[in-house]
C-alpha cells in the first residue's frame, strides 16, 4: 500500500488515478406505436353541449301549453253546452259533446304546435313526451268508459266522469308543465264531484260551465305570463 502523507490526508490533496465510470444503461428503442391522439377540442365541446341540452330537456317544463288555445277551447265548450241543451234525446246530447271533444283536441293540438314552433321548442323533447304520456291515459280511459256506460244506459253519470278524468289528465300532464296547469286540473276534478252528486239537469250545466269557464279563466293568465 502506498504511503499517504499527512498533508494529503488533512487537505484532501491525494488524487487517485485509475477510477472508472460505470457504464450507462443502453437506451431503449422508442416504440413504433404512437399514443392515440386526444379528441379534438370542438368535438369534446359538442359532446358536452349535447349532454347539457339533454339534461336540461329532461329536467325542464313543457311550456308550449297554449293559453289562447285554451281560451278557444272554452269558447267552443260554451257553444257545445248551448247546443246540447237544445237536444231532445240523450243520443243527440252525447253526439254534440263527442263532436265538441274532437274539435277541442284539434284546437289544442294546433295551438300547441304553433306555440312550440314560435318558441323553437321541439315537440319530441323530454318534457313534451312526458306531458303527452301522462295526459293521454285518462283520456283513453274516459273514451272507453263512455262507450261502456252509454251501452249500459248510464249516461247520467257521464258529465261527472268526463270532468274527473279530464281533471286527472290535466293534473298528470301538468306535473311537467307550468304550475298553474295542475291547479286547473284540480278544479275540474272538484267540478266532477259536484256533477256526480247532483241531478242530471244540474250535472249537464256543471259540465258546460266548467269546460267553458275554467279554460278561459286559466287560459288568459297562461297566455299573458308564458308567451301565448
Amino acid at each position: 500500500m502506498r504511503p499517504v502523507t499527512l498533508c494529503n490526508v488533512k487537505y484532501l490533496t491525494d488524487i487517485r488515478t485509475g477510477a472508472t465510470l460505470r457504464a450507462m444503461t443502453s437506451p431503449r428503442p422508442l416504440s413504433s406505436r404512437q399514443p392515440p391522439e386526444p379528441p379534438a377540442l370542438h368535438a369534446r365541446a359538442m359532446d358536452n353541449l349535447e349532454f347539457i341540452r339533454d339534461t336540461m330537456e329532461r329536467a325542464g317544463s313543457f311550456t308550449a301549453v297554449s293559453g289562447w288555445g285554451m281560451v278557444a277551447v272554452g269558447v267552443s265548450a260554451a257553444v257545445a253546452a248551448v247546443a246540447a241543451a237544445q237536444t231532445t234525446s240523450r243520443e243527440a246530447w252525447l253526439a254534440v259533446w263527442i263532436i265538441a271533444a274532437v274539435i277541442s283536441l284539434g284546437i289544442s293540438g294546433w295551438a300547441i304546435a304553433r306555440k312550440a314552433r314560435a318558441a323553437k321548442m321541439p315537440l319530441v323533447s323530454g318534457p313534451a313526451k312526458k306531458f303527452a304520456l301522462s295526459f293521454a291515459p285518462p283520456i283513453i280511459v274516459g273514451a272507453v268508459l263512455t262507450l261502456v256506460l252509454y251501452r249500459a244506459g248510464f249516461t247520467a253519470v257521464l258529465p261527472g266522469l268526463w270532468l274527473m278524468l279530464y281533471g286527472t289528465a290535466v293534473i298528470a300532464g301538468g306535473a311537467f308543465s307550468v304550475p298553474v296547469v295542475p291547479v286547473m286540473g284540480l278544479c275540474f276534478m272538484l267540478a266532477g264531484v259536484v256533477a256526480l252528486l247532483t241531478p242530471a239537469p244540474w250535472s249537464d250545466i256543471t259540465l258546460g260551465a266548467s269546460f267553458a269557464v275554467f279554460h278561459i279563466a286559466f287560459g288568459v293568465p297562461i297566455a299573458r305570463r308564458h308567451g301565448g
